[in-house]
């Protein structure tokens, strides 16, 4: 399998057919485990393709973040947490390879066995996984992590965990799971669940724990200090357990790792540009270009890298909870898109340097094709002809401007279409046939400036339109409880896809997934065709049917008009860093994402 997981698709059908038969029959220990085929890398791989395997350890990384946090345990739906402690201070039995959509490796399991189809997979456990203090990372721990996680943890672990028939020990470091339900990336997801020590929590209220209890993991990092809303500081721990395992060759080189948190943007990228911070990630591209010539960027103390990546753009812009009466109608939806000006937006903004997001996996091969349905995808579609959005199988496209301030063609389209959903003009003000006016909050978190200015262009337009829009400002804190609890009418809205979607979908935007407090259905959808797309596309057994099944999911989200999209994410990152901070020229496919900084950086002076 190559870098780009579908460049396979040019060696037919037959090829396809001898690599689905043979990863079927077999059912021997593997060192990895690839969603399609074989993994990438050989058993005897050295290390991850993109890492530098001999990179010296040392230095720091010191990053700000905006916001606060109030919680040192991610696993959890109560409090905030440092974003990046999920992912750097904990280890799971298998990890990625992000030079390969979805492919896993051994990390804690030294090997992966699975059932002829997948209903059943089975790990063993390396007998060197030590936890932080020392202790053998036993069965039990892992058994209790996850019955732990899918029943008290976050809603998150709950669907798949909801999954599983059984979990059984079947040997001194073996466990195997049973699947209720055919799911062929169960087998890979389920050994994607972090891993804790069963001794530290004893006695202890898991899903009530905050700042009180530092979680023992196996990971190379633990966590040496932090004061609360202010910040977390990791240090590399010099006994980890896995450093020359092939896995993590290279990796984790960084010898302390410090987050700092910040009222706002503003804030933050003056404390970058003071020295406190080493690294900082550039999203403005106006701002890239204009606003990096301060003194140690000209020196050369601080370097502007851009990373590419061939990753699908995800959905970011502003999203209408539809569990709100005023946003039911998908004509309302549509009025509200079209009345936002983007390609006057994004002129004031960024001088029209950053493309629209078309649909959610849009720039990849797993995004909606345009015009009509056709093919595979028509057949897994028109079953489900009754549930579509408008557009679903027609082709949908999103409205365009002139560009210019007044924009009233769009105006007039969007005021044509809330009229024929039962709002018209009284008095000035768009009302409904009851005389109630059509007013809602947009809530945005503090410090999001750009958001802030976008939003400010919005409610002129909706003035005009005779809709009243107010804006209510709130902190972190506030926010993710509004949100968890589905406590808004709009507000800003990102979700990223991979070049592998699977079980996370059922999180984003299922039936199961509305009423979920928590969950990331923040849309509030719930649609059939949407759940049998998202169990298409995780029983596929082909390459054709995954993609097709991907594709017509991304028809039906985008044709349902929940968000307003904004720019893209481009075709790569903007990270301005300390000249030391060093990374491979070999970069993975996905780019500046998951396990690249600082997990495969290193600290090197000249």
């Amino acid at each position: 399998m190559t870098a780009d997981f579908f460049r396979f698709a040019q060696r037919g059908l037959g090829a396809l057919a001898v690599i689905l038969a043979s990863t079927s029959l077999q059912a021997d220990p593997q060192h990895g485990i690839a969603m399609y085929g074989d993994p990438q890398l050989p058993p005897d791989f050295v290390s991850l393709p993109y890492v530098n395997a001999d990179a010296p350890t040392g230095g720091t990384f010191t990053v700000g973040e905006v916001g606060s946090f109030d919680s040192l345990n991610p696993h959890i739906l109560k409090g905030r947490v440092p974003w990046q402690l999920r992912f750097v201070a904990y280890e799971s039995l298998m990890g990625r390879n992000w030079d390969e959509p979805f492919a896993l490796y051994g990390l804690l399991a030294e090997s992966i066995e699975t059932g002829p189809n997948r209903e059943w997979v089975e790990f063993t456990l390396r007998d060197t996984a030590r936890f932080s203090d020392g202790s053998t990372v036993t069965v039990e721990d892992v058994m209790w992590s996850y019955e732990t996680l899918g029943t008290k943890g976050h809603p998150r672990y709950h669907g798949v965990w909801g999954k599983v028939a059984s979990m059984e020990q079947t040997g001194p470091n073996k466990i195997k799971f049973t699947f209720n339900t055919p799911d062929r990336e169960l087998a890979l997801v389920i050994g994607m669940r972090p891993i804790l020590k069963k001794a530290q929590w004893e006695g202890v209220e898991f899903g009530e724990s905050g700042l009180d209890i530092i979680p023992i993991s196996s990971a190379p990092y633990v966590i040496d200090s932090f004061e609360a809303g202010r910040h977390v500081t990791l240090k590399r721990n010099p006994d980890y357990w896995g450093r020359d395992i092939p896995y993590r060759k290279g990796t984790n080189n960084i010898d302390t790792f410090r987050m700092e948190f910040f009222a706002d943007g503003t804030a933050q990228f003056e404390a970058f540009k003071a020295g406190l911070l080493n690294s900082n990630r550039e999203t403005n591209p106006v701002k890239w270009e204009q606003q990096y010539a301060f003194p140690v960027v000209q020196s050369g103390e601080i370097v502007k890298s851009e990373i590419p990546h061939q990753r699908p753009t995800g959905i970011t812009g502003f999203v209408m909870n539809s569990r709100k009466e005023i946003f039911a109608d998908w004509r309302v939806r549509e009025a509200l898109i079209t009345a936002f000006n983007f390609e006057f937006i994004n002129e004031t903004i960024s001088g029209s340097r950053q493309g629209r997001i078309t649909s959610y996996f849009s720039n990849s091969i797993l995004g909606m094709q345009d015009g009509p349905a056709e093919g595979r995808v028509r057949d897994f579609l028109t079953p489900f002809a009754a549930d579509l959005p408008p557009g679903a199988l027609e082709g949908y496209a999103l409205p365009v401007s002139d560009g210019s301030e007044r924009n009233r063609k769009n105006l007039r389209r969007a005021l044509d279409l809330m009229e024929q959903a039962g709002w018209t003009v009284q008095d000035g003000m768009l009302k409904n046939a009851a005389g109630a006016p059509f007013v809602f909050e947009i809530l945005l978190k503090n410090g999001s400036s750009e958001n802030e200015a976008m939003i400010d262009i919005y409610q002129a337009a909706l003035e005009r339109l005779g809709i009243t829009a107010t804006v209510t400002r709130i902190d972190s804190a506030q926010y993710k409880e509004r949100t968890n609890g589905f406590d808004f009418d709009m507000t800003y809205y990102r979700r990223g896809v991979s070049l592998s979607p699977g079980n996370e979908q059922s999180q984003y935007w299922s039936c199961e997934s509305r009423d979920t407090a928590g969950s990331r259905n923040w849309m509030g959808v719930c649609n059939p065709a949407i759940d049998a797309m998202i169990t298409q596309m995780l029983n596929s057994e082909s390459r054709d049917d995954y993609i097709a099944a991907v594709r017509a999911l991304d028809r039906v989200l985008t044709a349902g008009r929940h968000v307003i999209p904004i720019h893209d994410a481009a075709d790569r990152s903007r990270i301005a860093h300390a000249k030391e901070l060093r990374y491979s020229e070999r970069l993975p496919a996905y780019g500046d994402w998951l396990g690249f900084q600082p997990d495969v950086w290193w600290w090197q002076e000249d």
